[in-house]
């Protein structure tokens, strides 16, 4: 009966309202969007030195590609140095930019991140209290790092640590990718005295490992991402490529944060049939696959959009239209529940089925996101756009199962629940007002999350 389906609705509620809250796995330390950032303050008698880091993942190294010629290294370092102030006994002294380097690396799925390396002086004999700030490319997402340490000279009441935990942004800890590390400014006074110690150490940073489910899809991930850049690409390796990128697609559907498993409740709750479990899947699929491509694009376009920014704002978009639609839906379970008539209840649930699709495959995955940029850098368009399909697929077969298996359960217990019936009349009236307001509630937790981010 009703009371049957609600019950089961409000138990899947339970446990997906703690998950909306938790951030999604990253098949990389700190995410292919990230700009991350690194100061390593040194002082000794006769003046002051930092050695800024920054490292770009793929993402940004991509949009940046245009603008690197011999003359970028310079350019950017001057940006910096001139976005960080350093006030020593009250006094603003000014940084020089004394080195200046840029290099790439491999990155996933044929892509490249890179590093810039500035080594910066400031002529000053510093004594007394110093401050600190750096504001370069303050709106872009990643870990923020500063280390002080003195070289013949005391440092007292630093509010920074003498050494870098990430090995200069080479190996990122553990224990604080949950919680990356946002240290933009930094204050300590200098005295005289103290050895010499040549130059601030650093403190390698130990990756961990995680949980093996966590492991084994983070290493399915690296080598989906990986086979695009393959030098030889062959038909068997394709296919291979084609069968994982099915199978990240599936493992991300399930993934909380992104309304997949929403649309498995509204099914459950609205009487869904094979053929709604069949919209949905398939709206999820290609509104996923457009969204990729458009937001590719756009990323490759556009140099100065950040793409963690983008889909911010594609989840609040998410969010909201699930919202949305459960609103709706507390609309037709009220009129329903006053016994004013029908309406257009077919084509309101089709349009809600479509709603949700649209919600589900809104927010691209960042992989997937990897995979085109990266093919189309190679010269191999079709290849990712391929490879972004089946990944849509793989997230529709992941909604469409789960559907209809929550579906053919309700009706089971339900049919079990005949001798229930007076309990069920009691709460079955509430059935339609619960299973919306649980849409609209998971739908605003996700557009709230999501603006948090912004």
């Amino acid at each position: 009966m009703k009371a049957i389906r609600f019950a089961l609705l409000s138990a899947l509620a339970g446990l997906l309202l703690p998950a909306l809250f938790a951030g999604p796995a990253a098949a990389h330390p700190l995410g292919n969007f990230t700009v991350n950032h690194y100061n390593g303050l040194v002082v000794t008698p006769g003046g002051i030195g930092n050695l800024a880091v920054v490292d770009l993942a793929e993402l940004p190294t991509l949009q940046a590609d245009p603008d690197v010629d011999a003359g970028y290294a310079g350019r950017r370092c001057a940006a910096l140095a001139a976005a960080q102030r350093l006030v020593v006994a009250g006094t603003a002294v000014p940084w020089r930019v004394a080195e200046a380097g840029f290099a790439y690396a491999p990155g996933l799925g044929g892509l490249r991140t890179s590093r810039l390396t500035c080594r910066l002086t400031a002529a000053v004999r510093a004594s007394g209290p110093v401050e600190f700030s750096d504001a370069f490319e303050q709106d872009r997402i990643g870990w923020r790092e500063i280390s002080a340490a003195g070289d013949g000279v005391r440092l007292s009441g630093s509010t920074v640590p003498a050494a870098s935990v990430s090995d200069e942004l080479r190996a990122y800890p553990e224990d604080l990718l949950s919680d990356p590390l946002d240290q933009q400014t930094a204050t300590f006074t200098v005295s005289a005295g103290g050895p010499a110690t040549g130059g601030s150490g650093t403190v390698p940073g130990g990756l961990g490992a995680g949980g093996p489910v966590g492991e084994a899809f983070a290493a399915l991930d690296r080598t989906f991402t990986g086979l695009i850049g393959s030098d030889a690409l062959t038909l068997p390796l394709g296919l291979l490529a084609v069968g994982l990128a099915v199978v990240l697609g599936a493992g991300h559907a399930l993934i909380p944060g992104h309304g997949k498993t929403v649309m498995a409740a509204y099914l459950a709750g609205r009487r869904g049939r094979p053929r709604d479990a069949v919209v949905v899947g398939a709206t999820v699929t290609a509104t996923h696959t457009a969204g990729v491509l458009v937001v590719g694009l756009a990323l490759t376009a556009f140099t100065t959009l950040a793409g963690e920014t983008v889909l911010s704002w594609l989840g609040v978009a998410s969010g909201a239209l699930i919202a949305v639609i459960g609103f709706r839906l507390l609309l037709n379970a009220r009129r329903h529940h006053t016994g004013h008539g029908h309406g257009h209840g077919h084509s309101g649930k089709r349009a809600g089925l479509v709603g949700l699709g649209v919600a589900g495959g809104l927010v691209p995955s960042p992989s997937a996101l990897i995979v085109l940029l990266g093919a189309i850098a190679l010269g191999r368009t079709w290849f990712g756009v391929a490879l972004v399909t089946a990944y849509g697929a793989g997230m529709a077969a992941t909604l469409t199962v789960t559907g209809l298996l929550l579906v053919r359960l309700v009706d089971r217990l339900e049919s079990r629940a005949a001798t229930g019936r007076r309990l069920a009349a009691r709460v079955s009236g509430l059935a339609p007002l619960g299973t919306a307001a649980m849409v609209v509630l998971l739908g605003a937790g996700l557009a709230l999350r999501s603006a948090a981010a912004l």
